[in-house]
């Protein structure tokens, strides 16, 4: 057996492409060979700035021969089928089998040599190759034939044994020579083969694995900042990206003044991290440290004392912007900053910015005044709200983004806020993700719901939902952020309610504010959102611009919404607890009784069903049921049959259990005390499975009969004020 070395040279590969670029290589080469009945006892990838490369290890001189069967047309299908066939397999007629009255190929392929199979395959995966990004360069670039590479491809190394397998992709030739370091070892280097390819390129200053250089950044950056008595921020992505950036990585650490700590610690985060590829330090008290570590890429003769000096000002540079749009910024009132949004578009159909603003502001009061979101003072939530997204208008998160919100939480504690106020404004995009911390502070809350519940309403009365597996307005996020919310918070949601109330804003103040054409729009639709013509005669109507079959559609869209909102939060819903953990089929039989919009309600259901069926009890009442339920298929109930008094002791057991049970579950779903519903039906195992034992349902008497089938109707009806059994499997 022997091992092939392949090495494709070229320019700088962008960092974030890299390791993905590695699977890739390896997964492309794999099914070159595989075509050809080849499978390398293992292979390993590397990659740098420079360079990907594997080593497949284990592949033998030659590969066996094969046979390969092809099953073609019927025998009596017509010569142009026939002749199709012929030309794909390359026989003719006389070497095709006739079985049962359809052709078949059988093609033996004779073994090949692994250096000719090779030579084919590396041209073939270089070419078929799935940069997310390619370019095309020089004389052959004026084709959309010619190759394309994420940079310019320079060389190729390819050596099976000691032997180079010789490959020409357009103007590159392969060769045992590539290059080393760009500095320490600009000269080119000759390969012997996959036993050397890694010591020899170290030996020249080039790591090739990158799991290796981000061990080495790793470790040195924390030795480096512990000499200094700091601790580096852990960032497993930071570390990724700096190998990615260098071929012999060297981290050093600088310094910067420590007066720029007087702006906000995400800031210099952002800063050092986004724009510098910089890991933040913290010190022995958990600050943030005025320090920073870069990597470099080379092994300076000065110990990296000019590298240091040079990433120093830089940063000055960066950190001196950022204490500008920080001065700058609050200088204006975060409530004029909020006077700005009107500029801003939400969306064509659901207006600017500071339309958004004034919807959740009112969403965000009306949950407090309902008593949903308890404990939340309703003008210091309203006022949040208002204020929530005016640092989007900010300098400072014109420059980062990501920093919207928390910087609003800063300037509104700089403009002496209320805490209650600049908390809501800083976490109420929070959940973001499925790792983020969950709000429970009720103003924050109130907000953050509210914001969430606005989006949803307003993309859903567009028709704007999530289709398939795109999403562009993030919706499904938004939704379960909203699960996370209710659940965390103990929330008692109403999601008709409060889809009602946020719809009739969004159709007021998007359709009604402009147009004159309430004539239009029928008396029943206004009612459903609450809303009067006589109290928006006043209104301003130069601003209309829809027409008026226009205006139906829009009313139209937005009145019948509620039922694809509600339908996907329930899908939300079901995603969230199967990730959970909780049986797909239990949420189902929940689901399956429909009327449920309280979505704490509804989980503590499907989680007391979840214990319930894990026992015996529920095990054989699931069991009885599915027996009950399984006639009641066959056999209905004839409400014109006097059903007649119990006969058997079984059925009259079976009858007072139920007289006891009924009640008592009932009382226990009304009190949502669902263990204790379960509790209740669990009492009937016995007297179910007694009935079964020693009643028979069908009896010839009529109305034994449909007596026997009104209680099994009971049995069913009793279940299913908890669940609907049906649903379950097992």
């Amino acid at each position: 057996m022997t091992d092939f070395l392949l090495e494709l040279r070229c320019e700088e590969i962008p960092a974030r492409m890299q390791l993905k670029a590695s699977e890739d290589l390896a997964r492309l080469f794999s099914e070159e060979l595989a075509k050809a009945g080849l499978k390398p006892a293992a292979i390993d990838s590397f990659v740098t700035p420079r360079r990907l490369a594997l080593i497949a290890r284990g592949l033998p001189l030659e590969t066996a021969a094969v046979s390969e069967e092809h099953k073609g047309p019927r025998t009596a299908a017509p010569p142009q089928a026939l002749d199709g066939f012929l030309r794909k397999t390359g026989l003719t007629q006389d070497q095709l089998e006739d079985r049962d009255g359809v052709w078949f190929a059988v093609v033996n392929k004779p073994g090949r040599a692994t250096m000719d199979v090779l030579a084919d395959a590396v041209p073939a995966v270089i070419r078929a190759f799935p940069w997310p990004k390619a370019m095309r360069w020089g004389v052959a670039s004026q084709t959309t034939e010619s190759l394309r590479w994420v940079r310019p491809l320079q060389g190729i190394v390819a050596i099976f044994g000691e032997q180079l397998v010789d490959i020409a992709v357009e103007h590159v030739r392969s060769g045992y020579a590539t290059l080393g370091h760009r500095f320490h070892h600009p000269g080119a280097i000759t390969i012997g083969g996959a036993d050397d390819y890694v010591e020899k390129l170290r030996a020249c200053h080039v790591i090739v694995s990158h799991q290796e250089r981000q061990a080495i950044i790793a470790a040195k950056a924390a030795q480096a900042a512990a000499a200094h008595g700091y601790t580096v921020i852990e960032d497993k992505g930071l570390v990724a990206e700096n190998a990615g950036l260098t071929e012999w990585p060297v981290p050093l650490l600088g310094d910067f003044d420590p007066a720029f700590l007087e702006v906000p610690p995400e800031v210099i985060q952002l800063t050092l991290r986004i724009n510098q590829k910089y890991f933040v330090l913290r010190d022995a008290a958990g600050k943030l440290a005025p320090a920073f570590i870069c990597t470099a890429n080379i092994e300076a003769k000065d110990g990296g004392a000019a590298i240091i000096a040079g990433n120093r000002k830089v940063l000055a540079a960066r950190l001196s912007d950022a204490r500008f749009f920080w001065e700058q910024d609050r200088k204006t009132a975060l409530a004029d900053h909020a006077q700005k949004l009107g500029r801003i578009t939400f969306h064509e159909k659901l207006g600017t910015v500071a339309d958004k603003v004034e919807r959740v502001a009112k969403l965000a009061r009306w949950l407090v005044e309902e008593g949903i979101v308890k404990g939340a003072d309703a003008d210091l939530t309203e006022q949040a709200a208002r204020l929530a997204k005016a640092d989007l208008v900010t300098e400072m998160v014109g420059e980062f983004p990501e920093l919207q919100g928390v910087m609003g939480g800063y300037y509104a504690r700089a403009q002496g806020l209320p805490d209650a106020v600049a908390d809501a404004i800083r976490d109420h995009y929070k959940p973001v993700g499925q790792g983020d911390d969950v709000p429970t502070a009720p103003v924050t809350v109130a907000v953050s719901l509210a914001d969430k519940l606005d989006t949803l309403v307003g993309f859903f009365g567009i028709e704007q939902g999530p289709t398939g597996s795109k999403d562009p307005f993030a919706l499904r996020r938004a939704a379960l952020s909203i699960l996370r919310l209710l659940e965390t918070n103990g929330l008692r949601l109403n999601l008709k309610k409060v889809h009602a109330f946020a719809l009739s804003d969004h159709v007021y103040r998007h359709v009604f504010l402009n147009t004159k054409a309430l004539a239009d729009v029928d008396a029943q639709t206004l009612a459903k959102f609450g809303l009067d013509p006589s109290k928006v005669t006043e209104v301003d109507w130069q601003a209309a611009n829809l027409s008026r079959p226009e205006i139906k559609s829009f009313v139209g869209a937005f009145a019948s919404s509620d039922v694809p909102f509600l339908d996907f939060f329930a899908d939300r819903l079901k995603v969230q607890q199967r990730e959970a953990g909780v049986r797909h089929d239990l949420i189902d039989a929940v689901f399956a009784l429909g009327g449920e919009d309280d979505l704490v309600r509804l989980l503590a259901r499907v989680h007391a069903l979840q214990s319930f069926v894990a026992t015996d009890d529920g095990a054989n009442l699931l069991a009885g049921y599915k027996r009950a339920a399984n006639i009641l298929k066959k056999e209905t109930v004839d409400p014109a049959i006097v059903p007649a008094a119990p006969s058997e002791p079984a059925e009259a057991a079976l009858l007072a259990a139920l007289d006891a049970a009924e009640p008592l579950a009932a009382r226990a779903v009304t009190d949502e005390r669902f263990a204790d519903a379960m509790a209740a039906l669990a009492t009937l195992r016995a007297p179910i499975d007694a009935f079964f034992e020693s009643v028979t349902v069908n009896d010839a008497d009529p109305a034994k009969r449909g007596a026997r089938l009104a209680l099994l109707d009971r049995v069913r009806a009793a279940v299913h004020g908890v669940a609907d059994f049906s649903k379950i499997t097992g």
